[in-house]
């Protein structure tokens, strides 16, 4: 694929994260391979997993193409930008349309990042997976590589005001290539979120003390902080169906 913007744009983000003073602490980022189709499948816990999360390839000089949904591509700025770096536009009216695209993309040879969970997670914790990231995998007969992103929750969230203040830690942990075979999509998808639960764990006890201590607002309720505990999340995420479906109507 023809890149004239997506180079310059890494560049500048890179030129804001140390405008920002981010620490970065990433581990594992040799299992991403440094050319064939590949499938990242990353948590969400913020609105800017998707710019900071591209990071986890930078290592082996690889471009993400994210599978995003439809309304930033339909945005006025952020669309034309979207296109010009052939992320893969996600219509939730019409997935398979989506799927059947992101799947080209890895058997050409792309490095595509998915979010099996859809939308981003209040609780912090890993939601449930849709199985669509272990099927697109095992059709285009290409590694899924889990990776797990914490503490870019702190600068962008539902519910939260955002905080672009100086001096954050961004903990990005890549884990070894699954392979699935498709012979089992809900099995393999189990598998794939033992392996992210496990990433997060890690990445959430090895972030820096200091920058979480106990009941704040970014920290799991299972790990003392005060975010909403998953049943609570379901909830507050039922409301919010709730009110967009009133809205259309």
């Amino acid at each position: 694929m023809l890149d004239l913007t997506y180079p310059p744009i890494i560049v500048t983000a890179k030129i804001g994260f140390r405008a920002l003073g981010l620490r970065f602490r990433m581990t594992g980022t040799e299992h991403v391979p440094r050319d064939g189709g590949v499938l990242l499948a990353f948590n969400h816990v913020s609105y800017v997993d998707f710019v900071l999360g591209g990071f986890a390839a930078n290592p082996s000089r690889r471009l993400v193409r994210f599978m995003a949904k439809r309304e930033l591509f339909d945005h006025r700025y952020v669309g034309p930008l979207m296109r010009s770096m052939h992320h893969i536009r996600v219509d939730r009216a019409d997935g398979l349309a989506s799927y059947e695209e992101g799947v080209r993309y890895l058997r050409d040879g792309e490095a595509v990042g998915i979010f099996p969970e859809a939308t981003i997670s209040r609780s912090l914790e890993l939601k449930e997976l849709k199985s669509g990231a272990a099927r697109m995998a095992a059709e285009a007969g290409v590694p899924l590589v889990p990776v797990v992103l914490w503490g870019t929750q702190r600068l962008k969230t539902k519910g939260h005001p955002q905080d672009f203040s100086r001096g954050k830690t961004i903990a990005i942990r890549v884990g070894e290539p699954l392979h699935p075979t498709g012979a089992d999509p809900v099995a393999e998808t189990a598998v794939l979120r033992e392996t992210m639960t496990r990433l997060l764990d890690e990445a959430i006890r090895d972030y820096p003390a200091e920058e979480q201590p106990p009941g704040s607002w970014w920290l799991p309720a299972s790990y003392g902080g005060s975010a909403p505990t998953p049943e609570e999340a379901a909830r507050l995420d039922a409301e919010e169906r709730a009110r967009r479906t009133r809205r259309l109507a």
